[in-house]
């Protein structure tokens, strides 16, 4: 079953998290102290915040799935849609091990389509977590956390 994803940076986190919890209706499902994650029901949403977005607002959109199966589907129409794919592949992000691959729409807003494996203890697989922003590719004008850029690996769930 497939998950929206939306990823939104916030300069206060705390304050986020009683606007987002009040709005939802719900708690997040999980909490650190630069990220919080809600997994809604209805509307079916994977609905993130962190501090470590590059601006506030929308820092990414994507399209989460749960077996190999729709992400290998999910990849097919991407590249069947004639879209410049980064294929990321396994990496260590807003505390989850999850496989990704990354577009670019036409308004310039990076879209992830990911699965999640597992939960991580980091929030990225970089040494220097500190120094790593959230989440979308460097060569879509982003920070080098989520997906890959020339440089680096990447990170975000």
């Amino acid at each position: 079953m497939k998950r929206f994803h939306i990823h939104v940076g916030v300069e206060q986190l705390d304050e986020s998290i009683r606007f987002y919890s009040a709005l939802f209706g719900a708690k997040p499902v999980k909490t650190k102290t630069d990220y919080a994650k809600w997994l809604l029901e209805d509307p079916r949403v994977n609905f993130a915040i962190s501090t470590r977005a590059k601006k506030n607002g929308i820092d990414h959109l994507g399209i989460q799935v749960e077996e190999e199966s729709e992400l290998a589907e999910l990849r097919e129409r991407l590249k069947a849609g004639d879209m410049a794919v980064v294929e990321e592949g396994e990496t260590v992000c807003c505390y989850a091990r999850s496989d990704k691959s990354w577009v670019q729409d036409p308004a310039g807003i990076p879209w992830e389509a990911y699965r999640t494996m597992e939960d991580a203890q980091l929030f990225s697989g970089h040494s220097d977590q500190a120094e790593h922003a959230c989440c979308a590719p460097e060569t879509m004008g982003k920070p080098d956390c989520c997906a890959p850029s020339e440089k680096t690996a990447g990170c975000c769930d």
